[in-house]
């Protein structure tokens, strides 16, 4: 019977360390798994548009401002609104 008795207690010491490890686990996984649901809920923010620096950039526009108004979209003033205001003079 002592034997029998030994045996018993070893499977118990055993099984309560294998439950203690697998809820330790579980446990730093859902702590993960909460972490990661947090950082992809949190808003990205946007990106800025880039300013027209460069000269090839203000060219295009301008090329662009005659072709509208070439169309007939923009009024020979507000060609020259947005032409001033692309030059900033």
């Amino acid at each position: 019977m002592p034997g029998l008795l030994r045996g018993v207690a070893r499977t118990a010491v055993i099984a309560g360390t294998a439950t203690t490890v697998s809820n330790r686990v579980s446990r730093r996984q859902r702590g993960r798994w909460a972490a990661e649901e947090q950082a992809q809920a949190e808003p990205q923010p946007a990106p800025q548009p880039e300013s027209p620096t460069g000269s090839g950039d203000v060219l295009t526009q301008l090329k662009q401002l005659g072709e509208l108004r070439d169309q007939g979209v923009l009024t020979e003033d507000e060609f020259q609104t947005q032409k001033a205001r692309l030059l900033g003079s």
